[in-house]
């Protein structure tokens, strides 16, 4: 499986479509015996991916339905946390939300992608070591 098919992968499992990124990861890293350069790949590809969600959730401000459990959950950590809270961005259905919500909440762009990239990057981190590449380089 190549680097863009990882990226593409990765890009789409962080809109709201419903799918993940971990098997496409663990095939490239398996494949290339090596865990930075998927990690950089799929964390960059996660990471525009959140922000479409995040503009969607910005243009989208008024359709947000705030009664929903998640949507509620998620606008709790965003208000206690702050931008902190996008280290959860990863999180499958809240980190969508928590994406969407900081759009519509018009967090700045600089924090949002600070934190959503250390979110995202630190867990394909842990999926390299749960893999068992970190290990070996």
């Amino acid at each position: 499986m190549s680097l863009l098919v990882l990226f593409a992968w990765s890009f789409a499992a962080a809109t709201i479509l419903p799918i993940g990124s971990e098997v496409s990861f663990a095939v490239v890293v398996h494949e290339s015996r090596a865990w930075l350069v998927p990690v950089v790949v799929a964390t960059a590809g996660n990471t525009l991916g959140a922000c479409t969600t995040y503009a969607l959730g910005r243009t989208a401000a008024r359709v947000v339905q705030p009664e929903s459990r998640r949507v509620v959950l998620a606008a709790g950590w965003l208000r206690r946390y702050g931008p902190p809270a996008l280290l959860l961005s990863w999180v499958p259905l809240v980190g969508d939300v928590l994406v969407g919500l900081a759009g519509a909440a018009r967090m700045p762009v600089l924090p949002f992608v600070v934190w959503t990239t250390a979110g995202k990057a630190a867990r394909y981190v842990a999926l390299a070591g749960a893999l068992g590449v970190l290990r070996g380089s």
